[in-house]
């Protein structure tokens, strides 16, 4: 590894476009030409820095509040990303105190802030001296959390399960890949844990694609809790199925595997290229039509329909904490009458008796518990309760109410799962 200035500088422009120009954390490396200029490690320093800070944001912005006397102004703004990455450095990433001030004043200097060099320093000294005793009694699960998630969370799920969401989502998640077939033979092969009967966590994250069964198509990856909503259409072999929303293709790849015909419906042509791609590594095949949900009818109406639809993925916060920062209510309330128009005209493509799975991979009120109530409203749609051994891995999931909820505080002993919303409905005969 390097001096590891340059992984810093990449930090710093990382967490500058994802918190002052909107950027996900992908784009931002894809965009980067500092990142792919660092060597592989340093790489991985670089992403692992901005995740934590982004993780524990909360945390360590209440640290840094309490050095200063008033936060700066203007461009000397900038300096508060120094600090977060030097604070993470110091007190979560234990890089050696004297390294960790010295490069985050060295870095002040490269970015033209030579005026804030002295701030940083003596802010970050400080923390060298107590800022772990502050950090233990700090409320984390609080402050790492937004107002306005944390406000929904707790009414629907009650302090503890919200303080175990939060809590998961400073873990850095496994790695989870569906095999098409012999779950038992790859779980040996690969040195992993076996999920469920099609589902498989990797031990030590990896390149993926230098594993054994990815160049002749044995498995794709996919978190366990995605996997949940196309198994609930059921035994579908043999049967029509349209994925609705379906790039980049993880349950499209399940049903296929399952025995269904699919149609892939999608607005976006570039993730559609990519499901192709993903399908022709499996030795899939499915028919692909970009179009909006909304607009797009089948010739004739089908017997199963998976919509996984667009959400604020507030359920992906453990693999994608910029969400917090990026998303706000107005969002969830245009994705939510999003979600409406979807279920309407997916109830207008399903043939009657047919099922429909309707799923977001959001832990919102708004996206999950209204809108199974909305559902109800649909005319011709008649709820069909989920139950617990239809998800025998994951019971709880299951809820009184007929709908299914996974979240990251599930599986915490074996490293937690994502956050998904899944409800079932029959077309009326």
């Amino acid at each position: 590894m390097s001096d590891g200035l340059p992984a810093r500088r990449a930090s710093m422009a990382l967490l500058e476009a994802v918190l002052e120009r909107d950027r996900t954390l992908e784009e931002a490396i894809a965009e980067s030409v500092s990142m792919r200029d660092l060597e592989p490690r340093d790489r991985g320093f670089a992403r692992l820095t901005v995740l934590t800070v982004l993780r524990h944001m909360g945390q360590i912005d209440s640290l840094i509040s309490g050095y200063m006397e008033r936060p700066p102004v203007g461009r000397a703004q900038r300096a508060l990303n120094i600090l977060r990455i030097g604070i993470v450095h110091l007190l979560f990433l234990k890089t050696p105190a004297h390294a960790a001030v010295d490069a985050a004043v060295t870095l002040a200097k490269l970015e033209r802030l030579d005026s804030m060099a002295g701030l940083i320093n003596a802010v970050l000294r400080r923390a060298t001296r107590d800022g772990a005793d502050l950090l233990a009694v700090q409320d984390a699960e609080r402050l790492n959390t937004p107002g306005w998630l944390w406000q929904d969370w707790i009414a629907q799920y009650g302090e503890e399960t919200t303080r175990a969401i939060a809590r998961g989502h400073w873990i850095e998640p496994a790695t989870d890949l569906t095999v098409k077939t012999d779950i038992d033979h790859w779980v040996d092969v690969l040195g992993a844990q076996k999920l469920t009967q099609t589902s498989l966590r990797l031990a030590d994250s990896a390149d993926v694609t230098q594993l054994p069964g990815f160049a002749e198509g044995a498995w794709w990856v996919q978190d366990v809790a995605a996997t949940l909503p196309a198994r609930l259409l059921g035994d579908v072999a043999g049967v029509h199925v349209l994925d609705l929303c379906a790039a980049p293709g993880g349950k499209t790849a399940q049903l296929i595997a399952a025995g269904a015909t699919v149609t892939a419906v999608d607005r976006s042509k570039p993730r559609l290229n990519r499901l192709s791609e993903n399908l022709t590594r499996l030795g899939m095949t499915a028919e692909i039509v970009t179009a909006d949900a909304v607009q797009y009818r089948p010739t004739e109406p089908v017997a199963a329909i998976l919509l996984d639809a667009p959400c604020s993925a507030t359920g992906t916060l453990r693999r994608h904490p910029e969400i917090a920062q990026r998303r706000g209510p107005a969002d969830i309330a245009k994705l939510a009458a999003l979600q409406k128009r979807l279920i309407t005209a997916a109830t207008e493509m399903l043939a009657p008796g047919g099922c429909l799975v309707v799923a977001t991979c959001s832990l919102q009120q708004a996206e999950g518990p209204a809108l199974y109530r909305h559902a109800l409203s649909v005319p011709g749609l008649i709820a069909d309760p989920i139950r617990p051994e239809e998800v025998p891995e994951i019971p709880e999931a299951a809820t009184q109410d007929g709908w299914m909820r996974s979240h990251p505080g599930l599986w915490a002993d074996k490293g937690g799962m994502d956050g998904f919303f899944a409800m079932r409905f029959r077309k009326q005969v």
